[in-house]
């Protein structure tokens, strides 16, 4: 298994400020997050210039880019530049949203059989991330949609499934599936608390990953808007600490 930061931790950061305040953290690999509300890295701006943005992660530091994260809903070209971005970048893994809550089953199931074709002719595995108020939040209807989409995989974010409306969910149903993590400590009623104080079962974690044979990436993930300055550092750093031990 590996051990990443997505950028997202660093939102309030430019692309290159962040990278290298990753590395100085001790991270080797970074994952790449997209996200057309913030200035950090735009999905736009990545699929218009696909080259130009692949210079900036080489100029930005020696990190390892080996995922992307692409929060924002976009056009299939737009998807197809992006894609096209993660091949430069010899980038084997993307993150997609699953759609709202309420979408139809098949309309959902066409979505990303298109996108899954379009990751799949570059040899790059398309995962959705689970989350409160989209069709992943409910580890059953999540496992569904990989089973009906051949090669598609979830990105295990385990903060929606104990910080939620009632009690937290089980889901290890959905370890089969993993392909990407996206960790952080979450409480019953809070999404990020600090590494020790929430309710995250990381050695489960890990035994479940080790059980299905996962190789992949764990990626350190904290939410834009929370954690600044030094207490975001140190949660950082924590949480590769102890992510290491476990390994």
């Amino acid at each position: 298994m590996h051990i990443a930061a997505s950028t997202r931790s660093l939102w309030d950061l430019a692309f290159p400020a962040a990278c290298l305040q990753i590395q100085e953290l001790g991270f080797d690999k970074v994952e790449i997050w997209l996200n057309e509300e913030y200035d950090q890295l735009r999905p736009s701006r990545v699929a218009a210039d696909p080259e130009g943005c692949s210079g900036l992660m080489r100029e930005a530091s020696r990190l390892t880019p080996n995922a992307i994260f692409l929060e924002s809903e976009v056009d299939i070209e737009t998807f197809k530049g992006i894609v096209k971005f993660a091949k430069l970048q010899r980038i084997v893994q993307i993150t997609i949203q699953s759609s709202p809550k309420g979408t139809p089953f098949n309309t959902e199931i066409d979505r990303l059989r298109e996108r899954n074709a379009i990751c799949h002719h570059e040899a790059i595995r398309l995962s959705i991330g689970t989350k409160t108020g989209t069709l992943t939040e409910d580890p059953h209807t999540a496992v569904e949609l990989c089973q009906s989409v051949k090669g598609l995989g979830i990105t295990l974010d385990p903060s929606y499934y104990i910080c939620r409306p009632g009690s937290p969910l089980n889901y290890d149903r959905v370890y089969e599936h993993a392909q990407h993590l996206h960790l952080r400590d979450t409480s019953a009623t809070e999404l990020q608390v600090l590494a020790g104080l929430g309710s995250v079962d990381y050695n489960h974690i890990v035994q479940m990953l080790r059980q299905t044979g996962f190789q992949r990436t764990l990626s350190v993930d904290l939410l834009p808007r929370t954690m600044s300055g030094e207490e975001r550092l140190r949660e950082m750093r924590k949480l590769r600490l102890l992510l290491t031990s476990l390994l």
